[in-house]
């Protein structure tokens, strides 16, 4: 089954939606890298399209990916070593979301599968059938978002999960689980780390940072700042996306950074009239 699809394989793109996703930045984001740099660190993996991006156009490039969601760790392992059986479950998903999408999707939503290929089945299904594709976990660790109004949501994208197999297997990739300030101990003079943490809220609604049970603080946002300092006396390539706040600019004032402010929409804001015309920081020491 497997060989038939390499010949057709189409570059590999997020197989979530992921709030923050990289998709509609990828060439502002290109143009940013260092011209040269040893191993890739994105310790904020989420739908990973600059991962991705990079894989496909430095097929030799090597990459230490990570994140502190469990259950998204999991899927690209899993997406990595078993997309048959992955899609054979997303199949079954499909089928019963046909039959009676609304009972269905909420007796998946509180399921707890404890098998690695239904656990990731369970989450790309969610992610592709609730409210606007948004990402929320309570404190429990319970996702709790509704079910999204679809008529025919793609729960199978069978050749987008057979490429990012693909690119996963055939490259040089270590993904982990584990807190972003891990990476200090691993990155060397001359790597390149990107940071795409949960944004910094810039108005009191604003606020994305439930991906994990644990959501991301002002205080994890000062460790990020002492990180990044960290990792520029190792002499690492930094580069840092987040939102356009005050807070974060006054964090990087010293000499050693650059503040590009970046043209950004806001794909996953529930009312499509807010998600133009924002601003982004991008953030780099190089």
């Amino acid at each position: 089954m497997k060989q038939q699809y390499d010949q057709i394989l189409a570059t590999p793109k997020p197989f979530v939606k992921w709030a923050g996703g990289k998709r509609q930045l990828i060439s502002v984001l290109n143009e940013n890298l260092p011209d040269s740099f040893g191993t890739y660190f994105e310790p904020f993996l989420g739908g990973g399209a600059l991962l991705f991006n990079m894989l496909t156009e430095r097929n030799k490039q090597k990459c230490n990916i990570s994140d502190l969601n469990s259950d998204l760790v999991l899927a690209y392992a899993t997406i990595r070593d078993n997309v048959d059986e992955l899609i054979s479950s997303l199949r079954q998903h499909e089928k019963y979301y046909q039959k009676d999408s609304k009972s269905y999707y909420y007796s998946i939503r509180e399921s707890s599968p404890k098998n690695e290929i239904e656990k990731t089945s369970r989450l790309i299904f969610l992610n592709r059938t609730c409210f606007n594709g948004l990402y929320r976990v309570n404190r429990k660790g319970q996702f709790n978002v509704p079910l999204g109004k679809y008529t025919n949501p793609n729960i199978v994208n069978e050749d987008n999960l057979r490429s990012v197999s693909h690119i996963l297997t055939s490259s040089k990739v270590t993904i982990q689980c584990r807190d972003f300030e891990s990476v200090l101990r691993d990155a060397k003079k001359g790597d390149l780390v990107y940071f795409d943490p949960p944004y910094q809220p810039v108005t009191n609604t604003a606020n994305f940072t439930s991906y994990t049970s644990r959501s991301f603080t002002y205080d994890d946002l000062n460790r990020l700042a002492d990180l990044c300092m960290k990792l520029d006396s190792k002499g690492c390539h930094v580069l840092l996306s987040n939102s356009n706040s005050k807070e974060v600019e006054d964090m990087f004032s010293n000499k050693s950074w650059k503040i590009n402010k970046i043209k950004a929409n806001r794909s996953i804001n529930s009312n499509s009239t807010k998600r133009t015309g924002h601003f982004e920081l991008l953030i780099k020491n190089y």
